[in-house]
């Protein structure tokens, strides 16, 4: 199956199919190096300033976790999406799901402001408290001022983010990740799908 076909997949197929596709059959997920720094995946070997404050976040700690990564805007109409991505951040984060924040400017200019304005906007609109961090370049062809979590997932499954919350699911060994489109909303029950089979093989290890 083309990575590049995913989108259109993932808007026109029913649940029960969309949650075989998002649920690692079909080739979606691309394989990752082995972990190679104490027990980091190599994928998450970064260090990446928090939104508060700007201190420097060791994505290592995160390890282990199965992640679902989304590039943010405060100004876009899937901004309502943030609603969603904390209900599951405190319905799963005691099973081993940590849902990453990264706000961006990058599409449509709908994330303007400065990073203490966007951690206001999250605190004060959605009680946000899953880790959000600085603004940064998430889009391709970025060069050297791209986020490299996300130069490193978009080489993982061949999709850079084409718009504001686009979602990364990455399995707790960080062998498998798989790129869902902004359209998909968090609480899809495809991708509710593919969070629980990926927890179910966390738990399993």
């Amino acid at each position: 199956m083309m990575l590049q076909k995913l989108p259109v997949l993932l808007r026109f197929l029913p649940h029960a199919a969309l949650a075989w596709v998002i649920g690692l059959g079909g080739g979606v997920a691309a394989a990752a190096p082995e972990a190679t720094a104490a027990g980091c995946p190599e994928l998450l070997q970064h260090r990446l300033p928090r939104l508060q404050d700007e201190q420097p976040v060791d994505l290592c700690r995160y390890a282990g976790q199965v992640l679902l990564v989304v590039n943010t805007a405060s100004h876009c109409g899937f901004t309502p999406q943030y609603q969603a991505l904390e209900v599951l951040h405190r319905r799963y984060g005691p099973r081993g799901l940590v849902v990453l924040g990264f706000p961006s400017n990058d599409f449509g200019r709908q994330e303007p402001g400065t990073n203490a304005q966007v951690a206001d906007f999250c605190q004060n609109q959605f009680d946000v408290q899953f880790p959000m961090f600085a603004k940064s370049v998430v889009r391709s062809g970025s060069g050297d001022g791209r986020n490299p979590l996300y130069a490193a997932l978009a080489q993982r499954t061949g999709e850079a983010p084409g718009w504001n919350f686009h979602k990364y699911l990455v399995g707790a060994d960080a062998q498998q990740v798989v790129s869902v489109p902004s359209a998909v909303k968090p609480d899809d029950p495809g991708l509710i799908a593919a969070i629980e089979k990926m927890l179910s093989a966390r738990k399993a290890r």
